[in-house]
């Protein structure tokens, strides 16, 4: 048994945790909800569609786009079968290890990130980067890449 006493949030790193947390639900939630007007997909729709158009040949492993997505494979493979009922994304076995699979965005689902990009990137610009001076913007950056490390220290998210 854990006897030691817990390090308490002073009035200000409550205050700091609790506008943080805030941030994130309410940006996430205005990110979906910008999508979902503009584009009909989710946020997390989105992201793999924008993960896949990144990658070469637009082409990745199911397991690591779950893990760019945050997302588990499960809720990656619902969304993935949604994706390619649209004819956005497509699945084939990977032919260097069978045991894996590959999400494919489709010459299709490249013009739906290249429709839905332009207003996202905007939402971004408005929510996050217009209300901060260049100064904030690169602290920001600093306190993400250093919460992150901390969260994952292996290095996976991008600086």
């Amino acid at each position: 048994m854990d006897t030691h006493e817990p390090r308490w949030l002073d009035t200000e790193e409550r205050q700091t945790w609790l506008s943080l947390a805030a941030m994130v639900i309410n940006l996430s939630t205005a990110l979906d909800t910008q999508l979902q007007h503009d584009a009909q997909i989710s946020h997390f729709e989105y992201q793999v569609l924008a993960n896949l158009s990144e990658a070469p040949e637009r082409t990745m492993r199911m397991s690591d786009l779950a893990l760019l997505t945050n997302g588990s494979l499960s809720r990656l493979s619902h969304v993935v079968k949604r994706l390619e009922k649209q004819d956005w994304v497509r699945r084939t076995p990977d032919p260097e290890n069978g045991r894996y699979t590959l999400a494919v965005l489709t010459d299709t689902g490249w013009e739906k990130v290249v429709a839905t990009a332009p207003g996202h990137v905007e939402e971004v610009r408005r929510l996050v980067f217009d209300p901060l001076t260049q100064a904030q913007q690169r602290t920001l950056r600093t306190i993400g890449h250093r919460v992150n490390q901390a969260i994952d220290p292996t290095g996976t998210f991008p600086e």
